[in-house]
């Protein structure tokens, strides 16, 4: 297919079933798009992207590189980076350097690659994207502790493993063109200089520019757009290589800054990277020549076997020697090192530059890197959940809620939930709620739970059922039905609200089935009106000598919320027939008149299941 509008039509229909069926799967999006695009491409031959773009296919990937580069170096917060643990730093950093030279040399040694191209090599694959750890671990549910190590090393190595993929490909092209090595210097110092000075002046200018409003709410995002691709473009017209580097320091920048808020813009590009990240696989997936990566036989499953079995363990090997992590932990922090989008883009836009250079066997640079990431996504997604209950390191019966809202009322019960024992997650997009919940003592997230960047930064995996308390219905809808599908809707609530069923026709079935919680006229109106009135969220244990009847009897206005059983299992009361038994720990909203007396009776009940 040569045509542009029918080919643009075909990827775009083609980019939406296979994100589809990833989301039906819950497996990374990456692997369905790689394959679209080796059936179109050099499968069937159906699209042909040289012919399709022609001499715009180059500038295409370029922007496209740049806007994902910008939209990961979002996610990385230096404050985050100081309280990492010991292990994440290491993996970033002598993890990284030990995964470059091991896989170079592999390159080099076994398929006999150039120099160049084999540097190259190995500086893109060392970066292991979060949007496909994140759905791997999701569907893992290793333990706490590892969920975190892996998120944060995706998180951090992305931006960080893409600049020096910049600085290893400025120091290839240099070398290349028998530059001096004091001249290559002064060019690398340039580029490196031009694109930190230029990212933090323009990262600098964006953030100006929105802390005094001088662009209206409309127009942010899209200025914001419009700003890191001027600011990529001169960058590259005044050094040529250095503008990804300006678009990383730029979001770096941006994402460091505690006096704007940058939410809407990053689910912008989150929206935008989704579109880009699409199309881009496919079109890079469909520019592979198979008769290349073929013809490297069996070298080529050599070099993917260094890549699985001796880089990614001597990695962990060197940087996970702590006491906290024992050997079935390290085992399977060897095993997960999927590799994503930067890889996959850095890695054709490369290629396509190496090409223009003339630099010996730049053709076979994305056969490579994609033989890789179809290899590591594949076996580790197939692989990864069945060696974790070998190993022992799967959670048992996560017992983790999660609070859309972090108003006074989801405070309230965040609060007596923790101290019945429950890992509790408040995730709010209101600035306000969020820092009242972080006073009090709650692990709060500011922002939408259902983002990407959510994805990859929070621990779903701890994380069993989902409440939505927010006063906003429209975002209450958003959340349900995401979070509806991702865990077992039958965990998935939402509290009612004062709207009238006008609304019904408007929503989503999936809503509309799980707008349930509590009692039927426990709204959130009601419930936020009581706890301004004095009421309470209160935690009472009931047990054979005081049992619901004679709780019910002493404690008539009181508003039953939850059910602890005895397997410390929360279960939400949905209806006036759901009665605690004894045994049970009833979690109510209790009036200001009844707390003394609540104490006392709970005093009473203890005391009794002593005797």
């Amino acid at each position: 297919m040569t045509e542009l509008a029918p080919a643009i039509s075909l990827i775009a229909a083609i980019s939406l079933a296979a994100q589809w069926i990833a989301w039906r799967l819950k497996l990374p999006a990456i692997l369905f798009l790689l394959t679209a695009g080796l059936l179109l491409g050099p499968v069937t031959g159906v699209l042909h992207p040289d012919q399709l773009l022609g001499e715009l296919l180059f500038p295409i990937v370029s922007i496209a590189v740049a806007i994902i580069l910008f939209e990961g170096a979002l996610t990385l917060r230096f404050h985050e980076i100081k309280g990492l643990v010991k292990v994440v730093w290491n993996l970033v950093s002598i993890g990284l350097i030990c995964t470059f030279i091991i896989l170079a040399f592999a390159c080099h040694l076994l398929l006999g690659i150039s120099v160049e191209v084999s540097l190259l090599f190995g500086a893109i694959m060392v970066v292991t994207g979060p949007t496909v750890v994140a759905p791997m671990l999701r569907t893992i549910r290793p333990r706490t502790e590892l969920d975190k190590i892996l998120r944060w090393e995706g998180i951090i190595v992305d931006p960080l493993g893409a600049i020096f993929a910049v600085l290893m490909f400025e120091f290839v092209i240099i070398q290349a063109s028998q530059e001096a090595a004091v001249h290559s210097l002064g060019i690398i110092s340039k580029t490196i200089g031009l694109g930190g000075t230029l990212g933090l002046g323009a990262g600098y200018a964006i953030a100006i520019t929105l802390k005094r409003g001088w662009l209206p709410m409309y127009l942010r995002k899209v200025g914001v757009l419009a700003i890191v691709l001027l600011a990529y473009s001169l960058s590259e017209h005044l050094q040529h290589e250095s503008g990804l580097l300006t678009v990383t320091v730029m979001g770096m920048v941006l994402a460091n800054r505690s006096d704007i808020d940058i939410g809407d813009i990053m689910e912008f590009k989150e929206d935008l990277s989704v579109i880009l990240i699409s199309a881009l696989f496919i079109l890079l997936a469909a520019r592979i020549n198979l008769d290349n990566l073929l013809s490297l036989g069996w070298p080529l499953l050599a070099l993917l076997a260094v890549v699985q079995f001796i880089a990614r363990p001597i990695c962990v090997l060197l940087s996970a020697s702590t006491p906290k992590l024992n050997w079935k932990d390290r085992a399977f922090l060897s095993w997960i090192a999927p590799r994503g989008i930067v890889a996959a883009a850095v890695s054709s836009l490369f290629a396509l530059r190496l090409e223009q250079a003339g630099i010996p066997d730049a053709d076979k640079l994305v056969s490579l890197s994609f033989a890789v990431i179809i290899a590591t996504v594949v076996l580790q997604s197939l692989t990864a959940g069945p060696i974790a209950r070998m190993l022992g390191v799967v959670q048992q019966a996560p017992r983790g809620v999660l609070i859309f809202g972090a108003n006074t009322l989801a405070r309230s019960i965040a609060a007596a939930l923790q101290k019945a024992n429950f890992e509790v997650l408040l995730a709010d997009p209101v600035w306000e709620n969020y820092r009242l919940a972080r006073m009090d003592g709650l692990n709060a997230y500011y922002g939408n739970p259902q983002s990407e960047q959510a994805e990859a930064a929070l621990d779903f995996s701890s994380i069993r059922q989902v409440l939505a308390l927010s006063p906003n219905r429209h975002q209450n809808a958003i959340a349900i039905t995401h979070f509806a599908y991702l865990y077992n809707s039958e965990q998935v609530y939402s509290i009612r609200s004062t709207q009238g069923k006008g609304f019904a026709n408007q929503e989503s079935a999936t809503f509309r089935a799980r707008q349930i919680l509590f009692w039927e006229d426990c709204t959130f109106t009601k419930l936020n009106s009581l706890l301004k009135q004095g009421w309470q969220v209160k935690i009472t244990k009931l047990n054979e000598t005081f049992t619901w009847d004679d709780y019910s009897t002493r404690q008539k206005e009181a508003l039953p919320l939850f059910i602890v059983d005895q397997k410390e299992q929360l279960h939400p009361i949905i209806s006036q027939e759901q009665l605690p038994q004894p045994g049970e720990t009833l979690i109510a909203l209790s009036p200001p008149n009844e707390h003394k007396t609540e104490q006392k009776l709970a005093a009473h009940a203890a005391a009794n299941q002593q005797d």
